[in-house]
C-alpha cells in the first residue's frame, strides 16, 4: 500500500491497529486481504466508524457491490480505512475487538448488524 494518511483504531481489548486512510472511492488490486473500516469525520473532527469488516479489499471497497453499501452511503461514509492482514483468524479477532470497542458501528448509528440482537 502506498504512503497514505494513517489512523490508529483501538479495540475493546486496548490493542491498537494502524490503518491506511483512503478517500472514497478507493480502488485496490485483487488479492489484497485485510481489515477495513468505512468512516467519516464528525463535528468534533474525530473519525466515526460506519462499518467495520474484513475480506478482499478490492471487493469490500466497492460500495456498489458491498452487502451494506446503501447503508454505508446513507450514513455518510467518506473514507475507507484499511490494512493488509492475510491470516483469517487474526482478521476475525481484530474485527470482533474493534466492533466491541466501537458499538456505534452497529445499527442504528452504523451499518454493522449485531448477531444475536
Amino acid at each position: 500500500m502506498p504512503n497514505t494518511l494513517t489512523c490508529t483504531w483501538t479495540g475493546a481489548s486496548g490493542k491498537q491497529y494502524d490503518y491506511h486512510v483512503y478517500k472514497i472511492p478507493a480502488v485496490f488490486d485483487p488479492g489484497q486481504i485485510g481489515n477495513y473500516i468505512y468512516a467519516k469525520v464528525n463535528e468534533n473532527n474525530n473519525w466515526v466508524p460506519i462499518y467495520i469488516g474484513e475480506g478482499d479489499l478490492k471487493e469490500r471497497a466497492n460500495l456498489d457491490r458491498h452487502h451494506q453499501g446503501e447503508c454505508i452511503k446513507r450514513k455518510g461514509a467518506t473514507h475507507f480505512h484499511c490494512h493488509l492482514n492475510p491470516v483469517k483468524e487474526a482478521r476475525l479477532a481484530e474485527e470482533a475487538d474493534l466492533l466491541a470497542g466501537h458499538p456505534e458501528a452497529y445499527v442504528p448509528t452504523g451499518c454493522n448488524i449485531k448477531i444475536g440482537g
